[in-house]
């Protein structure tokens, strides 16, 4: 063998162990992208408007499978059909994430409250839903602390119709949000709410978020896997382990 064909060989080889490895590569990246797409996607709380439900630095499953699926199932939201396949209808009650219909591509994650036909609407605070005042049941005055922040609120159990419950928090019952005018759900469309009811920029706010359309939504919310309350960097591992709440670890999403 001549010191040529000796170089021959071995740049092929290379070349195929290159070539093996952008496969390997690209494998990983169809599974992963897969699994995300028709199962399970993980998201992250940055906002305080799910509070008591779900806190900043809560990290949950959004199954896709609960709703069927749209184009907004797939990373960056490819218009590559409209509508959705495999299509189920949410619950009233459930926590969905979706994508903002004001730009259609940023993640939103609140209540579903009102259904299609339903008629929605606040009064001093309190929800109404087809005419009806939605129960609640007054806990326990509450304070937390968000963004550097103190806020203080009332701690109220929500009963919605059908028997569901879930906590809600009020500042108080004069505040913007808290008297609206009444709104009739569109066919194929959700009214969404925080469950911090003063702190959450939702369907009350109809030249920012509005009616959801079924299109919209990427998946209900199922478990929460991890939390942490933000009092570590990501370098500081000597503190990690005080800054996990492991109280909320491996919940399930109500």
């Amino acid at each position: 063998m001549t010191g040529r064909e000796h170089v021959s060989e071995k740049s092929t080889s290379s070349a195929g162990g290159f070539w093996e490895t952008v496969k390997t590569i690209i494998w990983a990246v169809a599974i992963a992208v897969g699994i995300r797409t028709v199962a399970v996607e993980p998201f992250n709380i940055p906002s305080g408007s799910m509070i008591p439900s779900l806190l900043v630095g809560d990290y949950l499953f959004v199954s896709k499978w609960s709703y069927g699926y749209s184009r907004h199932s797939m990373p960056f939201s490819p218009p590559v059909f409209s509508g959705r396949i495999l299509s189920s209808e949410p619950e009233r009650g459930d926590i969905a994430v979706f994508k903002l219909p004001s730009d259609n591509r940023t993640d939103y994650i609140k209540r579903i409250i009102g259904l299609p036909g339903d008629r929605v609407q606040m009064r001093g605070g309190r929800l109404f839903l087809n005419g009806t005042e939605v129960r609640r049941e007054l806990l326990r005055d509450v304070s937390y602390i968000e963004g550097g922040i103190q806020y203080r609120a009332i701690e109220y159990r929500e009963t919605l119709p059908g028997g569901r419950q879930h906590l809600i928090h009020e500042f108080r019952d004069n505040d913007m949000l808290d008297n609206t005018p009444e709104v009739t759900v569109p066919p194929g469309h959700y009214f969404m709410m925080g469950d911090n009811r003063d702190n959450s920029q939702d369907s009350r706010v109809p030249q920012l978020v509005g009616f959801v359309p079924h299109e919209n939504l990427v998946g209900k919310a199922q478990i929460l896997f991890f939390s942490t309350n933000g009092s570590a960097q990501l370098w500081e591992i000597w503190r990690w382990p005080t800054a996990v709440r492991y109280e909320r670890l491996l919940q399930m999403v109500r």
